[in-house]
């Protein structure tokens, strides 16, 4: 299933060191969602990502390419990201690794959901989302930090670190972007937050997330200390806000 006639949509897939990786992240995108573009986002990889966005941008017109000076993290790929697809007119943009973790098969089921939703998180703690792959520890640590999430934000979301959803173009143009600082899985959790306080509806899709095969991981104790301290901030900024009157602040979260 393509996305709602009518609409455009963008998937954007942050690189760095992913030259095994990309060329088959990319077609299985297009084969899952034909009528979406790709857009590359590239932190000048050294092995050659870069070029390889730019050779499979000259095959097809679906394909575009973002080169960035360095590598200034995960936040920052995506911001640039949605900047250049509301700059283009995008009505959804899509957030994807290019590890294979995400599996652009689901891009219909995500995309379907949209249509009675601001926000699809694609995820992994919900009835029909599961994990291949992962050593124990990656898992605890990863439903251990959405637990706190929940719990410390006040929010249902059961996978808000979770990378791999889809953004109506009025979320990201109604929630502050300028003022994101956050990296890593982190960032996930401030937009995430930043909708819901917005009073956006957000919904969560059932996927199968698989490690990647090629490639090493970019989680660090930073991106986790990182996660644990802003949340924890976040959440005790929350708390003091309910003493005041409340604004308009809605969610969902779907379990199917």
């Amino acid at each position: 299933m393509d996305p709602v006639q009518g609409e455009r949509t963008l998937v954007v897939i942050p690189t760095y060191q992913e030259r095994e990786n990309l060329a088959g992240i990319v077609g299985r995108v297009l084969a899952a969602a034909p009528m979406t573009d790709v857009l590359v986002a590239d932190d000048n990889s050294p092995d050659g990502t870069g070029e390889l966005a730019d050779e499979l941008a000259r095959t097809d017109s679906r394909v575009h390419v973002l080169h960035r000076p360095g590598k200034q993290g995960l936040g920052a790929a995506y911001l640039a990201g949605f900047d250049w697809a509301l700059a283009r007119g995008y009505d959804v943009v899509v957030e994807m690794d290019a590890d294979g973790s995400h599996r652009p098969e689901h891009l219909p089921e995500l995309l379907a959901a949209l249509r009675g939703a601001d926000v699809a998180l694609g995820s992994r703690w919900v009835r029909g989302g599961e994990v291949r792959n992962w050593p124990r520890h990656r898992e605890w640590l990863s439903r251990a930090g959405n637990a706190y999430a929940r719990l410390a934000l006040g929010i249902p979301i059961r996978d808000a670190t979770g990378g791999f959803r889809a953004y109506r173009a009025e979320v990201l143009r109604t929630v502050d972007l300028a003022a994101v600082r956050s990296q890593g899985y982190c960032f996930q959790v401030d937009l995430v937050l930043r909708s819901i306080e917005a009073g956006f509806r957000v919904v969560e899709v059932p996927i199968t997330f698989v490690e990647r095969e090629h490639g090493a991981s970019k989680m660090s104790q930073a991106i986790v200390a990182e996660a644990l301290w802003r949340v924890t901030v976040w959440g005790v900024q929350r708390r003091l806000r309910r003493r005041l009157p409340q604004g308009r602040a809605r969610s969902d979260a779907t379990l199917p």
